[in-house]
């Protein structure tokens, strides 16, 4: 039997296993019109009926109602507000998203962010005189920005998550939740939310200690497997790839950077797919890259730089290149519809829309260089279609 053919049981059987009762280590969170909780004792939810199951008023071979219902995913690349103390945007940060809110707005809205929001820990992994060594990080009270922007979900694992430390690793997820959001990346850490009656796990992957390993990928399988007994839909965040403006293709084999190993991109993703996840949303190269469609689901390998308040991040060219992607999928995992808004960063740093398109103009060159077969194909519009489809 065929991978794809394989590939629905084998779903189905982790979540009847789910069904069933097993019991999960999990971080169930609430996003902004999602429900969820979490007790000392355990995970307070109940598992979602297995995708098999039909309802009592469902006609024969008709889907589950669950199964019908579509919900839209956006998601974006690096983030940063700016560097605290003396590289932040101008009014304290506010109106900071304002010319991407609209492009951003779906029913999960996720991002990458990039940089701890704490005050400083005194632990900077920057010495004194380290040479191409940064750290960033934001003020807490810059998660008000985010929430303002649309986001839910934020994800941090990432080479920059721990620039100060286990206290501003922990300093940013306090700051998320005061205000609301959600976060991914630790290790073991599978978030879930419910989306207008679908569950939907995140789970984050990095080459670093602190967030799920991206270069172990039996390990990695075993994490999105899991999250698979858990929720109808499965989105891996996945910080990836060597960095560079002259990083945009996707080769088979190892990309290292600096002497790290930043992980095999092809072979993670599809090895995700046949574990159960239905969207791969990469970013690390702070350049864009190709996608494609493996089993019916969407690879982005990469969504470039999206913000980078106080000028923290490079404009410079195909760097100050980035874009929202926005991808409607069905509660059985099934592709229905996508898109992607080209952006970029201003003189200051701050993302706006591109009205000359260049993202999404480079994302056609690239994804039909890369996957010939399997690229993903782009309307005039940036709709996103299948190969072959239509």
């Amino acid at each position: 039997m065929s991978a794809a053919a394989c590939r629905p049981a084998h779903r189905a059987r982790h979540r009847q296993v789910a069904a069933l009762g097993a019991l999960l280590t999990l971080t169930l969170l609430v996003t902004a019109g999602c429900t969820g909780s979490t007790t000392d004792d355990g995970p307070a939810w109940q598992p979602a009926r297995p995708s098999g199951a039909a309802s009592a008023s469902a006609a024969p071979g008709d889907p589950p109602e669950a199964e019908k219902k579509v919900v839209s995913l956006s998601a974006t690349g690096d983030i940063i507000m700016g560097n605290a103390p003396n590289r932040l945007p101008p009014n304290g940060g506010r109106g900071f998203f304002d010319g991407v809110r609209d492009a951003l707005a779906a029913d999960l809205v996720m991002g990458n962010l990039e940089e701890p929001l704490t005050v400083d820990t005194g632990t900077g992994k920057c010495g004194a005189n380290s040479t191409r060594c940064f750290q960033f990080r934001a003020p807490p009270e810059y998660a008000a920005h985010l929430k303002d922007a649309g986001f839910h979900l934020l994800n941090q694992a990432n080479n920059h998550g721990y620039d100060y430390g286990p206290a501003g690793y922990e300093n940013t997820q306090e700051a998320l939740e005061e205000h609301g959001l959600e976060h991914t990346g630790a290790p073991d850490q599978i978030t879930v939310v419910d989306v207008k009656g679908v569950k939907v796990a995140v789970a984050g992957f990095s080459s670093y200690v602190w967030s799920n390993s991206l270069v172990d990928i039996e390990e990695a399988e075993q994490v999105v497997e899991k999250a698979a007994t858990m929720a109808d839909l499965v989105v891996v965040q996945v910080h990836m790839g060597a960095e560079g403006s002259e990083k945009t293709r996707v080769k088979p084999g190892t990309e290292m950077f600096l002497g790290e190993n930043r992980g095999d991109p092809v072979k993670f993703s599809h090895a995700m797919i046949d574990a159960g996840a239905d969207l791969i949303v990469g970013h690390g190269p702070h350049v864009l890259r190709g996608m494609e469609f493996y089993q019916g689901r969407l690879i982005a390998y990469s969504l470039g730089n999206f913000a980078g308040g106080g000028n923290s991040l490079s404009n410079n060219g195909r760097l100050g290149w980035g874009g929202v992607l926005k991808v409607s999928l069905s509660a059985d995992g099934s592709f229905v519809e996508g898109s992607f808004a080209s952006t970029y960063m201003n003189g200051i740093g701050k993302p706006v829309t591109d009205p000359d398109d260049r993202g999404l103009g480079l994302l056609k060159q690239l994804s039909g260089q890369d996957f010939p077969k399997t690229g993903a194909t782009f309307g005039a519009d940036g709709a996103i279609s299948a190969p072959g489809a239509g």
